[in-house]
């Protein structure tokens, strides 16, 4: 018998009760992210979003189910937006919550009632499978990019890096969605059990078998001294100047370190140092001083080509270099509003950018010192698992991302964004420092260990860090997002299978014979004969 699906529906009656569960169940995930960071609360945290929707009492309810714990997991995730968006974050996360639909139809479809073993084991896979590609879609960049995902919550628990490093946090998510499915079945369906634990097994064997089989990056010993310079918080008039001055005195404490590279946060020079030779002179000069390039992050007006761009811009002591990387990735409504004819009412409700950034072409592998070759990324680009990949793969020693949370400084947001470089490391098996103008700054080896203590939000200050280099490639970065195209082979072996088995009905409703008329009777019940 089905307790959980007969003992919850008083309660929820009501559709307004149903819906607040929903959107409540949903929103849970995100006390497995930083700042709360209860990673370990990631594999039961979906427990009661699946037991909600499995009682769906139709498929249109577990669809509409699936949409709000899809809002409120959204909103969860991206809270911190609020101050900036206003209620369009609400909007936004209203539109990416639908992604969930489907999945709630899938829920509904594989655990509802009393599913046979047959339907439990492949819940195992089509559920994790269906969660994977609304993780997929809601990451291209115009929808928000890869922010929240849930495998990120594991940013800080060693066996999960190491799966990392053989599917990225796509193998991560994959595995999340499959316990919880496994402990809802566990906690709803007694008849299911057998089969629940065997998947759980599974994965504790899989992860098992990752730690010791797979390979790792070779530390050969080598180390690189990288100077990390956040200035913190400056507002005011003249700020750009003022925040300038401070990173020019916190980059002098580091003058007789042996430092191979200093790297400075985003949108540390608000002027474009072509149209300003006297910073760039400045700049010079203080590489000269430390003995070591500068890494800067100019965000202005070019004065050779038209618009305003983010660039990472490498500074020697003869100036600028020519080494140059145009961030890529924008974030939408922070840097560019897309569909801006239509959407630009936007930025009378919040803080969204009054005028569009101007995109890069390509990645740029910069080489600083004496041969140390580097990858730059700018602030929102680190969340994406592909571009430290393709970084790695074109020959980067170490990642660079230059960010800056200056508007979001009290919420969870630094924290969170800090974590990434945790998973971009141990996915490509490259150290990576995540430098900040303000928010967290941090440094994670090629295992994605911690290397040296975090730099809070409340810092201004600089911090030197032997950061560990390793030789060779993980699975990941050799491989790409495998995870993906296995989750979608999967959903494709659903669809061929419901299709097969629908074509077949259909063939034996056809073949079936129709059923003959019955005899007419008489009034005194004998069947009356032809032609009487």
């Amino acid at each position: 018998m089905n307790l959980s699906a007969t003992a919850g529906r008083p309660r929820l009656a009501s559709p307004w009760r149903r819906g607040a569960a929903a959107v409540l169940a949903g929103a849970l995930p995100m006390l497995s992210f930083p700042a709360p960071s209860l990673w370990w609360f990631a594999y039961v945290a979906l427990v009661p979003w699946i037991l909600l929707v499995r009682s769906a009492p139709t498929g249109r309810r577990a669809a509409f189910d699936g949409w709000l714990g899809g809002l409120g997991f959204m909103l969860a995730v991206h809270h911190w937006l609020l101050p900036s968006l206003h209620v369009f974050t609400v909007v936004l996360a209203a539109l990416l919550g639908a992604l969930w639909a489907p999945w709630g139809l899938l829920v509904r479809r594989f655990l509802s009632g009393v599913p046979s073993p047959g339907r439990v084991v492949a819940a195992l896979f089509v559920l994790p499978s269906g969660w994977l590609m609304v993780e997929l879609v809601r990451s291209w960049e115009g929808l928000g990019g890869p922010w929240g995902v849930l495998g990120s919550s594991q940013w800080d628990v060693e066996p999960a890096l190491r799966l990392a490093s053989v599917g990225g946090v796509w193998l991560l998510s994959f595995l999340l969605i499959g316990v919880n499915v496994a402990v809802a079945l566990l906690v709803a369906v007694r008849s299911s059990r057998v089969p629940a634990v065997a998947g759980l097994v599974a994965t504790a064997a899989a992860t098992s078998a990752v730690w010791f089989w797979s390979p790792r990056p070779q530390d050969d010993g080598d180390r690189a001294r990288i100077a990390v310079v956040q200035p913190g918080v400056i507002n005011g008039v003249g700020s750009p100047g003022k925040r300038f001055a401070r990173e020019e005195a916190l980059t002098r404490e580091l003058a007789g370190q042996d430092l191979d590279l200093v790297v400075w946060g985003e949108s540390s020079v608000g002027f474009d140092l072509a149209g300003r030779p006297d910073l760039a002179d400045r700049l010079a000069a203080l590489s000269r001083e430390v003995g070591a390039d500068i890494m800067v992050n100019v965000d202005a007006r070019r004065s050779d080509v038209p618009g305003i761009y983010k660039s990472s811009v490498l500074v020697g002591p003869r100036g600028p270099t020519g080494d140059r990387y145009d961030k890529m990735r924008l974030v939408p409504f922070g840097e560019y509003v897309p569909a801006r004819s239509l959407l630009g009412w936007a930025t009378s409700v919040g803080k969204a950018a009054g005028e569009d950034r101007r995109r890069g072409t390509e990645q740029v592998v910069m080489t600083v010192g004496d041969g140390l070759r580097v990858g730059p990324m700018v602030c929102f680009e680190s969340a994406f698992p592909d571009i430290s990949r393709h970084l790695a793969r074109d020959g980067a020693e170490v990642l660079l991302a230059q960010s800056s949370t200056s508007s979001f400084q009290s919420s969870w947001a630094p924290e969170q964004h800090a974590s990434l470089a945790a998973l971009r490391a141990a996915e490509t098996g490259r150290p990576m420092v995540h430098a900040t103008l303000t928010g967290v700054s941090a440094v994670h080896g090629p295992d994605g260990g911690r290397v040296g203590s975090w730099l809070g939000t409340d810092a201004s200050a600089s911090a030197v860090y032997d950061v560990p280099l390793a030789h060779g490639a993980t699975p990941y970065a050799r491989f790409g997002a495998w995870p993906l195209h296995a989750a979608l082979l999967i959903l494709a072996a659903l669809a061929a299978t419901a299709g097969i088995r629908s074509l077949r009905l259909r063939r034996l409703g056809r073949s079936a014979p129709s059923p003959r008329a019955p005899h007419a009777h008489t009034a005194h019940g004998s069947p009356a004969r032809p032609g009487r």
